[in-house]
C-alpha cells in the first residue's frame, strides 16, 4: 500500500485479523462448540424467529417483501409473509433482516469493557440468523447441526470484530448493527456454502465495503433496512467470493481497512483474544430483550413500573416524571415527544407513558395508533429527562439512570435503575419467558397451534433433517 500511515486511526501493525476470521470460519467445527453455546444460541434462534414473525406486519417490511417478489430471479428461498413466493438469497436475506430488527426487539451483545458505551455493540443474532436461513434453503437439506454451526460462527465473527473495534465506531455515529453485522452475515453464509483459504479473505474484503449504517436514521423504516442491508450484503459478498470475485485479502486490518476507517482503529490488547477460544455468546454473554425498544431504555423501563406498582399510581395521579441520566443513554435515545411507533423506540418519554398507561410496553403499545393517542401524547408532555453529571461521571459500562415521580397530593417516590438489568447475562429471561416472548411476537400473524410447532421446531433444531422447515413455519 502506498501510504502507510492513516492519522485519523490507532491502528496496531502488523495484525491478522482477516487471516485469523478466515481460518476460523474455514476450520470450526460443531463438535468443538460448547454446550453452553448451542445452549444461548438455540435461545437467540427461537428469540429470533419470533421477531422475524412481528416485523412481517410492518409496512417497512412489507414493501421490501413486495420489491423481491416483483423484482423476480431465482426461486432461491421464501420470501417471509409472501406464502410460497420465492426470491433469490440476497433479497430474501433483506426482507429476513429488516424484520427481524424492525420491532428493535433483537437481543443485544454485552461488552465487559467501561470504555465500550453499554448496549452499543450490535444485535448479534439478526443477521447471521437471517443468512444461515435462507442459505440453507437455497442449498436444500441442510441439517440442524450444519445450521448451528454456521449460525454460531457468524454470532462469533460479528461480536469479535465489534468488541475489538474502538468505541469511535459507534460514537462518531457508524450503526454497528449494520455495518459489523455484515461480517456476521458473510461468515454463516460462507459456512454453509463452504468458502474455503484466498476465497474467504476475498469475501470479508467484499463484505468491508459494503458494510454501513448511520445513526441519523434511528427513529425511521431505514434503521431495521440497516439490518436487512448486513444480511443481504453478506450473503452478497459470499456468493461473489465463491465465483472468483476479489478483494484486499487483509481488509480488515491496516491503516486503510476496515477497522481502522470505519472504528478509528483495534484494541491491540483484546486481539489475543483470537475467534472461538472464548465464545463472546458465552462470555461476556448476550441480552434478550424484554421490550421492543433500544435496551438503553429497558433498566428505566423496569424502575418505572416498580415505582407504579409500589404507589398504586395510575397515569391521571402522576403530576410529573424526571428521568436523570447520562449522555450515553440521553444521546441516543433521542426523541423527547415521539409521535409514531419507530420514534417511541428511541423515546424515554414514550416508554414510560407506556408503563403509566398500561403498566406494560410491548407490541401492542409500540404501534403508531398507541403512540398517536390523545394519552399517550398527554403522558408523554407529563415526563422530562435530566443530563446527569454525577451518573455522568460513574462512566458508562452499565446503563444507569434514576426516576423521579411526583405524585398529585402525595409525596414524591424515586428509586435507581437495577444495573443487573432484565434479559441481561446476570438476570436472564428464563426459556418460559422467551417462548412467552415469541407467542407475543406472533399474535395476530400465526395461530396457537401454528406457533406452538415453531417453539417446538426451534427448541429440536440441532435434531431437523432439514432446518427449511423453519422458513415454512415463518410463513404460516
Amino acid at each position: 500500500m502506498s501510504v502507510a500511515t492513516n492519522v485519523f486511526a490507532k491502528m496496531p501493525t502488523n495484525t491478522r485479523i482477516t487471516a485469523e476470521a478466515a481460518e476460523f470460519i474455514e476450520s470450526v467445527r460443531f463438535e468443538e462448540i460448547p454446550e453452553e453455546a448451542l445452549r444461548i444460541g438455540t435461545r437467540c434462534v427461537l428469540d429470533g424467529v419470533g421477531l422475524f414473525v412481528a416485523g412481517s406486519e410492518e409496512h417497512s417490511v412489507q414493501i421490501l417483501a413486495e420489491e423481491a417478489v416483483e423484482s423476480g430471479g431465482r426461486a432461491d428461498a421464501l420470501v417471509l409473509g409472501q406464502g410460497d413466493a420465492r426470491a433469490p438469497v440476497a433479497q430474501a436475506a433483506r426482507v429476513l433482516g429488516t424484520a427481524g430488527h424492525a420491532h428493535d426487539w433483537d437481543d443485544s451483545q454485552v461488552s465487559k469493557d467501561p470504555a465500550h458505551i453499554y448496549g452499543l455493540l450490535t444485535h448479534p443474532t439478526i443477521p447471521p440468523l437471517s443468512a444461515s436461513l435462507v442459505v440453507s434453503q437455497r442449498l436444500g437439506g441442510v441439517d440442524g447441526k450444519r445450521f448451528m454451526e454456521a449460525f454460531l460462527t457468524g454470532f462469533e465473527v460479528e461480536s469479535k470484530i465489534s468488541e475489538w473495534m474502538l468505541p469511535q465506531h459507534y460514537m462518531q455515529g457508524m450503526h454497528s448493527s449494520g455495518t459489523v453485522g455484515t461480517f456476521g452475515a458473510f461468515a454463516s453464509a460462507a459456512k454453509l456454502m463452504g468458502l474455503r483459504g484466498e476465497t474467504l479473505r476475498h469475501g470479508l474484503g467484499i463484505a468491508a465495503s459494503l458494510a454501513a449504517g448511520i445513526r441519523c436514521n434511528f427513529g425511521t423504516m431505514t434503521k431495521p433496512l440497516h439490518v436487512g442491508r448486513a444480511a443481504e450484503n453478506g450473503v452478497t459478498a459470499a456468493l461473489l467470493a465463491s465465483r472468483g470475485f476479489t478483494a484486499d485479502p487483509e481488509a480488515l486490518d491496516g491503516p486503510w481497512g476496515f477497522m481502522a476507517v470505519q472504528g478509528g482503529g483495534a484494541s491491540e490488547d483484546k486481539l489475543t483474544q483470537g475467534f472461538g477460544k472464548t465464545w463472546s455468546i458465552v462470555e461476556p454473554g448476550v441480552s434478550i430483550k424484554p421490550y421492543p425498544c433500544g435496551v438503553l431504555t429497558h433498566p428505566t423501563i423496569d424502575l418505572m413500573l416498580r415505582l407504579v406498582l409500589e404507589a398504586d399510581a395510575s397515569a391521571d395521579d402522576i403530576e410529573e416524571v424526571i428521568v436523570h441520566a447520562g449522555s450515553n443513554i440521553l444521546n441516543p435515545i433521542r426523541y423527547p415527544i415521539a409521535a409514531n411507533h419507530l420514534q417511541a423506540k428511541f423515546s424515554l418519554p414514550a416508554a414510560l407513558a407506556m408503563i403509566a398507561l398500561n403498566r406494560q410496553a410491548g407490541k401492542v403499545e409500540f404501534s403508531d395508533e398507541f403512540v398517536a393517542s390523545s394519552a399517550m401524547q398527554d403522558m408523554q408532555r407529563r415526563i422530562r429527562t435530566e443530563f446527569d453529571e454525577q451518573i455522568e461521571a460513574q462512566g458508562f459500562d452499565k446503563m444507569r439512570s434514576r426516576i423521579t415521580l411526583r405524585l398529585k397530593g402525595r409525596e414524591d417516590v424515586s428509586g435507581w435503575a437495577d444495573e443487573r438489568y432484565r434479559g441481561g447475562p446476570e438476570n436472564p429471561l428464563s426459556d418460559e419467558e422467551v417462548e412467552q416472548k415469541v407467542r407475543s411476537c406472533c399474535d395476530g400473524v400465526l395461530d396457537e397451534q401454528a406457533q406452538s410447532e415453531l417453539i417446538a421446531d426451534v427448541w429440536k433444531v440441532l435434531e431437523l433433517d432439514d432446518v427449511s422447515v423453519l422458513a415454512q413455519r415463518l410463513n404460516g
